[in-house]
């Protein structure tokens, strides 16, 4: 798994591998059980500091995405967060709204904007 930072992009390096390791478990890059590479090293890789790759690990162990085995490393978690829909739904309430904002403003139509949202959405795949 590659990882790339952006350290001028506005966005918190913590969120960017966040970000990036939800899209490869999406994408199927990462699948159930896979290692994640060790805290020190990926900072190592990256030239950050170790705490911003533990920060982000954490949240992903928060959301049910990953889980921390002692001694033995952080693994892509099989199990589904166990949120309610109604906090999936939070969650995702400001990413629809910053995309329809964004799409309004290039004068997208509805319709187009949906068919650009599960154009992506198959792209990767159906979940296992």
């Amino acid at each position: 798994m590659i990882i790339h930072v952006q350290p001028g992009s506005g966005v918190p390096i913590h969120q960017q591998i966040e970000s990036q390791v939800k899209h490869a478990i999406a994408a199927c890059v990462l699948n159930l059980d896979d290692l994640l590479p060790p805290v020190r090293k990926l900072a190592a890789e990256l030239r950050i500091n170790p705490n911003t790759v533990a920060r982000a690990y954490q949240n992903l162990e928060r959301d049910g995405v990953l889980r921390t085995v002692p001694g033995g490393g952080c693994y892509v978690n099989g199990q589904s967060p166990g949120l309610l829909k109604s906090e999936k739904l939070r969650r995702l309430q400001p990413l629809a709204m910053q995309l329809a904002v964004e799409a309004k403003q290039l004068r997208l139509g509805r319709d187009e904007l949906l068919q650009l949202l599960k154009d992506s959405y198959q792209k990767l795949g159906e979940p296992r």
